[in-house]
């Protein structure tokens, strides 16, 4: 089972695990269906369920869960913090009490290198303190922690620490950075930089990301039971002046501009990927920031993106939320105000 299934992510993930024989189920309310970004996402069997409301019986007969459901950035979780607990937090740790009730095996969380927040300049292995500034950050830790303790000889909770993701999916981002220093120099010949441009960030395919999901699932128990694992590679950390030179390099007649309110980031970390390619050594990463920068390039040309698509309710996350509210589509515990369908469907 794959929660999120028709994410960002997810859209990406699901049919690579297809392709790697395994039966896959997704498990999401299509909270962004509103905002597919190119073609539509492949449609596997489903249960169209709030992540709140998953019971034990839901997840019966499945050797795995790949847990990537969550309000799923800062800007998001800055809007309710309590909501983001609710949702980020509790809900995983139900989730995943309700998968060991189950007898699901393994456990494969989607957690972030936003654990380490304010990381500074040192380079940050998987025991590196937590340091998250965000309800973000500190719903990832507070899941960790929590789902440690569930761990025994017949469920294997593992933790995936994302670098920052990029990348092109039917489910598109344009809050993460790369993907916006992109959007911004094609649509405007500016690569505008919202902060001072001296935070460190590790970037991270989401393609590498589902790699690596996959890996965890065939790794043997013994190499990921209870491990975390930060996902990316250690060549891939740049400082976002950095990532807005490769942007620069990639698009054809841009210039680098510092935006008017852009100050110093608090969220600043440097990663060490080592241990990943150590213990589980099926995980090969592939893309580098400027092949990403590349593909994105290309593909915003092709759909023809426009500012105001990106930096508004159509594929932005938190204005396309703000707008579901104003709509009545979704009520201000953010569920959605219509029926779901409640039986696993072939879509």
């Amino acid at each position: 089972m794959v929660t999120g299934h028709l994410g960002y992510i997810g859209t990406v993930l699901a049919p690579l695990l297809q392709d790697a024989g395994h039966d896959v189920v997704g498990l999401d309310i299509d909270l962004y269906r509103e905002c597919t970004f190119g073609t539509e996402p492949k449609r596997i069997p489903e249960l169209r369920k709030d992540i709140r409301d998953v019971s034990a019986d839901d997840l019966a007969g499945f050797d795995a869960v790949l847990h990537l459901a969550a309000l799923s950035n800062d800007p998001l979780g800055n809007l309710n913090p309590e909501l983001t607990y609710e949702i980020n937090y509790r809900a995983s740790v139900r989730l995943a009490e309700s998968a060991r009730a189950a007898g699901v095996k393994r456990f494969v969380f989607s957690s972030s290198c936003s654990t380490y927040g304010a990381g500074g300049d040192d380079l940050l292995d998987e025991t590196a303190a937590f340091n998250p500034v965000t309800p973000y950050g500190r719903s990832k830790v507070l899941v960790e922690q929590e789902l440690a303790k569930l761990a025994n000889d017949k469920f294997s909770p593992v933790f995936l620490r994302n670098a920052t993701a990029y990348g092109v999916s039917p489910r598109l981002r344009f809050d993460l950075v790369l993907n916006n220093l992109v959007a911004w120099a094609m649509c405007t010949g500016r690569v505008l930089i919202k902060s001072d441009g001296t935070p460190w960030r590790p970037v991270v395919h989401i393609e590498d990301i589902s790699a690596a999901f996959l890996a965890m699932l065939q790794a043997p128990q013994e190499k990921i039971h209870n491990r975390a694992f930060n996902i990316g590679r250690q060549e891939e950390n740049y400082r976002i002046r950095d990532l807005a030179q490769i942007v620069k390099e990639v698009v054809p007649n841009c210039s680098i501009e510092y935006a008017a309110d852009g100050g110093p980031d608090k969220r600043c970390y440097r990663v060490d990927f080592s241990r990943v390619g150590r213990e589980v050594p099926e995980f090969k990463p592939k893309w580098t920031a400027r092949a990403g920068a590349q593909e994105l390039y290309e593909t915003y040309r092709q759909v023809g993106l426009k500012v105001e698509d990106f930096e508004g309710p159509r594929y932005m996350r938190i204005d396309h939320i703000r707008a579901l509210l104003a709509s009545g589509k979704l009520d201000a515990t953010l569920r959605l105000q219509g029926p779901l369908e409640a039986a696993i469907t072939q879509g």
